[in-house]
């Protein structure tokens, strides 16, 4: 498609990207801005990423820029770095043959044959609408799987025979959940179908590598619906097992939904957003489901219920979906602060406020009251102390919080077991 029957223009390309085109071209190489960059622009949408495909192997990419850093094992790629801004520059794939290494499922371990041929290329891509590539020699737009049409149909669908194609890389599932409600697209028929039969296939995806894809789902813009496909497809299930086994009960989904509109809501806002309130959120219900179960069935405190069944429910996601310590240690914090805001009298109240993980404490409380889990009440309590200037508003007569727990002595000697309550 010539330059004047399409809208992707330069000015809509990044410097970096283009930089990056210019000096493949100029080398003596294909160079073509190929995928969400490409469909982005078509669609409308102002594009975020740029990635680049080219005739030239990783080694002679990286001989052409100093910030070039080769990544990836199953098909190595090149990343160009200028400033923060990361170009990912991709060497053509070679058709899939026999001599592509497999798992059972079908998955494809090992990848590295590289191809000269743009065609077989686009036909190594996972949906029509990513199959496009902008020719910087010419300006042109060239479709060899039937994205333009897709694009104008409004059409989400895999290259090649879907089944086959999510079996080779099960995350092409999640992506065509986040791609459908990103563009406002529907997923044809036969690319939404396999989805449930084929969910379990997320069980043989690396932990690491789903962390990322979650949170290029649900934070982002449209995270609610991203939520809601996942609990449509089955994908749910596979990600969040204890999450899906009580997403039906009261308070669950309207707590769930909440926090996911609030993030959507702070990214169009350019307001900072951190996976640990993201995690902190979604493993919530199970946490206090499992705590109450300890506090009913083994007679535990409290404090020590809810430690108990954070560690269980991290120790058991993390085998799903991996959640970096940095990220995990938050959220049990954020978890084991919920008890504290009953207590509104005194220095305890100050030291709350003065806590460094406070204000995310607070926020979490307040999605609770307002899904219906914690006290409204509460909770408008610890909104007034925050904005007065002098001093907290009197706290109720009943603001001490839930009675304490009569402790048993113990007649061994060496003390006690050092368990104490959330307040320590």
């Amino acid at each position: 498609m010539a330059r004047e029957h399409h809208p992707v223009s330069r000015k809509l390309i990044s410097p970096a990207a283009l930089k990056v085109l210019y000096t493949l071209n100029e080398a003596g190489y294909s160079a073509y801005l190929v995928g969400g960059g490409v469909r982005d622009i078509l669609a409308g949408i102002e594009p975020k990423d740029f990635d680049v495909a080219t005739d030239a192997h990783p080694e002679q990419v990286r001989e052409l820029f100093r910030s070039c850093r080769l990544v990836g094992r199953r098909f190595v790629i090149a990343h160009v770095r200028f400033g923060r801004e990361v170009i990912e520059v991709t060497t053509f794939r070679g058709a899939l043959t026999d001599s592509h290494e497999r798992d059972e499922t079908g998955r494809i371990l090992s990848d590295n044959v590289y191809g000269s041929d743009i065609c077989a290329d686009a036909l190594r891509r996972d949906f029509t609408v990513n199959g496009l590539y902008y020719d910087i020699a010419d300006y042109s737009l060239l479709d060899y799987v039937g994205g333009i049409q897709d694009m104008q149909a409004r059409a989400i669908r895999l290259i090649g025979d879907a089944e086959l194609r999510y079996r080779e890389d099960p995350v092409r599932m999640l992506r065509a959940v986040r791609i459908a409600n990103k563009l406002q697209f529907h997923m044809t028929p036969e690319t939404r179908e396999p989805i449930p039969r084929l969910a379990s296939l997320l069980c043989e995806v690396p932990p690491a590598r789903l962390f990322d894809e979650v949170l290029k789902l649900l934070q982002c813009r449209d995270a609610v619906a991203n939520f809601q496909g996942l609990v449509e497809t089955g994908l749910l299930a596979e990600l969040f097992p204890g999450l899906h086994a009580c997403i039906d009960e009261p308070g669950v989904r309207p707590l769930i939904d909440a926090a996911l509109a609030n993030t959507a809501r702070r990214i169009a806002n350019d307001q900072p957003v951190t996976p640990a309130f993201l995690f902190a959120t979604l493993l919530w219900p199970v946490v206090s489901r499992l705590a109450a179960r300890h506090e009913a069935e083994e007679d535990m405190p409290p404090a020590v219920a809810l430690g108990t069944a954070a560690d269980r429910v991290l120790g058991e996601q993390v085998e799903r979906v991996a959640i970096p310590k940095r990220f995990s240690a938050p959220a049990r914090e954020i978890w084991m602060m919920q008890g504290r805001f009953a207590f509104r009298r005194g220095k305890r109240a100050e030291r709350l406020m003065g806590h460094p993980r406070f204000r995310a404490a607070y926020d979490f409380y307040c999605l609770r009251a307002q899904a219906g889990e914690a006290d409204p009440e509460i909770a408008q309590w610890w909104t007034e102390a925050q904005s007065s200037q002098d001093a907290p508003p009197p706290a109720p007569a009943d603001a001490a919080g839930p009675p304490r727990r009569r402790r048993r002595r113990r007649r061994r000697s060496g003390g006690g077991n050092g368990a104490g309550d959330s307040e320590q």
